[in-house]
């Protein structure tokens, strides 16, 4: 009985190289290189290459001599290193704007921006926005490395063309602006990754708001006392008292909808409290996240003006635990109300006051707030700490607010704030005496 040979037969030496015949019937080829070691043949992709029979081994061995005879040769890790490389680069040149602009944005829901501070995922959701609403249609298969100064410039102009969708015939639409500047943030990572050769030099059209003419002026979103008490009572309850702390707290949206029962501090006798600003409730997301800044996180009197009404509310309409949010969904609820139907809540109440300007926004009332805080003599230094401002550290390098200042301030607003509603009801009495 024969037995089959299972060993692979000697190496036979060549003119140049060795070959051999493996146990599976194929030819093995074997060769050394220039820095005098032994390399097998092998796939450009770096896999073991053996041949069907003797002559294709022969014929790539003269291949590889020829190729190192040539100076062409280089050891077969790094020509895999290079040709991957070269592989990637190639990618990258044809790489569309479609492609780009999601790798921008995971890359920038992970890496800190400005300051070292991560995104916040709102940031991150609106720039995703604002990239698929206006840019992937008429960019989307465009390669990055062909979108060029003219190729920009042309959208910037169709952008600040578009009708506005808040307000059907507005000379404007609002949105021009914010995504021409998330383009440019995309280009200009692209330059930094040498995908595009230079930035297209195109101006960010100009931020005007839709919701007024060139006539409106700040100004004119200043509520007066009495109008900002007509809101309080107009929104209902457990939610009124978040009326209160944007006008005269001067909290935003957010800050407001975040806030917990520990965040309120009261004095021994609960006649004053202290609020402390520690969290925002995000309005795309619907979660609990940090403030808008580091600068954000504060502290600050409760205006005397409100305490009444913010000792009733706690009592009566927040639950027990320290974490019970201070405008529930519902009533003693645990659940902080979300931003989507305060908005619906606002947007009724505030049909229901007359004399406030079209569209009065719920953040009109923080900017009322901080005006009054200026009318009764706060610096810049001591609004910008009342209002959370992210660039009040500058002005702080020279001038310091202090609590005690904030308390000062928060009793004068109130005093001022109440002796004008004072004089509102008597000439309301007046008008209403001299009517019967």
């Amino acid at each position: 009985m024969t037995t089959k040979n299972t060993t692979a037969q000697p190496q036979k030496r060549e003119a140049w190289g060795r070959l051999r015949k493996l146990p599976s019937k194929r030819w093995q080829a074997r060769y050394t290189g220039p820095d005098e070691k032994t390399y097998s043949a092998r796939t450009e992709d770096d896999k073991p290459l053996t041949f069907l029979t003797k002559t294709d081994a022969r014929a790539w061995l003269n291949r590889m001599h020829e190729t190192i005879a040539s100076g062409r040769w280089e050891p077969p890790t790094e020509a895999v290193r290079r040709r991957r490389a070269e592989a990637e680069a190639a990618a990258l040149r044809d790489v569309t704007f479609r492609d780009y602009a999601e790798q921008w944005l995971q890359r920038i829901a992970h890496e800190p921006g400005k300051g070292g501070r991560r995104r916040r995922p709102g940031t991150v959701t609106s720039y995703r926005g604002r990239i698929n609403n206006y840019l992937l249609e008429p960019l989307g298969d465009v390669k990055v490395r062909d979108i060029d100064t003219a190729r920009v410039r042309a959208l910037a102009a169709d952008l600040t063309a578009l009708p506005s969708v808040l307000k059907p015939g507005a000379g404007r639409n609002g949105i021009a602006g914010d995504v021409v500047d998330t383009l440019k943030m995309i280009l200009r990572a692209a330059v930094k990754d040498g995908l595009l050769a230079t930035m297209p030099d195109v101006m960010t059209p100009a931020r005007k708001s839709v919701r007024h003419d060139d006539a409106h002026t700040p100004e004119d979103d200043v509520a007066t006392p009495a109008r900002v008490d007509a809101l309080y009572r107009a929104v209902p309850q457990p939610w009124r008292i978040a009326v209160l702390f944007a006008a005269w707290c001067q909290l935003r949206r957010g800050e407001v909808l975040g806030l917990q029962r520990r965040d309120i501090v009261w004095n021994g006798d609960r006649t004053a409290a202290t609020l402390y600003v520690r969290r925002q409730k995000n309005g795309t997301t619907g979660k609990l996240a940090d403030p808008k800044s580091d600068n954000a996180v504060r502290s600050m009197s409760v205006p005397p003006l409100m305490i009444e009404r913010l000792r009733e509310h706690l009592d009566e309409r927040v639950g027990s635990g320290r974490m019970a949010p201070v405008v529930p969904g519902r009533e003693r609820g645990g659940e902080h109300l979300s931003a989507s139907r305060w908005n619906g809540v606002w947007t009724v109440a505030r049909e229901e006051v007359a004399g406030l300007p079209d569209g009065y926004r719920f953040h009109d009332l923080r900017h009322t707030g901080l005006t009054r805080f200026a009318q009764e003599g706060a610096t810049l230094a001591e609004l910008m700490r009342r209002g959370g401002h992210a660039d009040v550290a500058v002005v702080l390098r020279y001038q310091k607010a202090t609590m005690a200042r904030d308390i000062d301030l928060a009793a004068r607003m109130s005093a001022t704030v109440g002796e004008e509603m004072q004089l509102e009801k008597e000439r309301a009495k007046l008008e209403r005496d001299r009517a019967a």
